[in-house]
């Protein structure tokens, strides 16, 4: 072998191993942006979990409260309109159609007091 071939050999090589060294330097970073993006799905999935069951809590504790918070009288008039009948003003005694719900009807039920 000639020096020449040799001296071409070696710069080939080191080309090589430096094409090889950017690959590799291009997947470290492609790869720990990756771990960052997943650690970050990873937490905004936690939180949007914990969120979840707030909501979830917040949901039961409502519907329960409402029912304890009616008056005995509204009570009645739910009780009236969940056996079909309308105890709305316009509407009162008479029967709902295939149960539909009627949103004057539950204003009248579930409306704060003092409205």
């Amino acid at each position: 072998m000639d020096k020449r071939s040799i001296y071409d050999g070696l710069n080939q090589l080191e080309s090589e191993l430096q094409n090889s060294l950017n690959n590799l330097a291009e997947m470290k970073q492609s790869l720990q942006e990756i771990v960052e993006k997943n650690t970050t799905l990873e937490l905004e999935n936690q939180r949007l979990r914990e969120h979840i069951r707030e909501l979830n809590q917040v949901a039961d504790a409502p519907a329960e409260s409402v029912k304890q918070e009616l008056s005995k009288s509204r009570m009645n008039l739910e009780k009236i309109y969940e056996e079909g009948f309308h105890v709305c003003y316009d509407l009162y005694g008479s029967r709902r159609e295939h149960d539909e719900p009627c949103a004057f009807c539950l204003e009248v039920i579930y409306r704060e007091s003092g409205k």
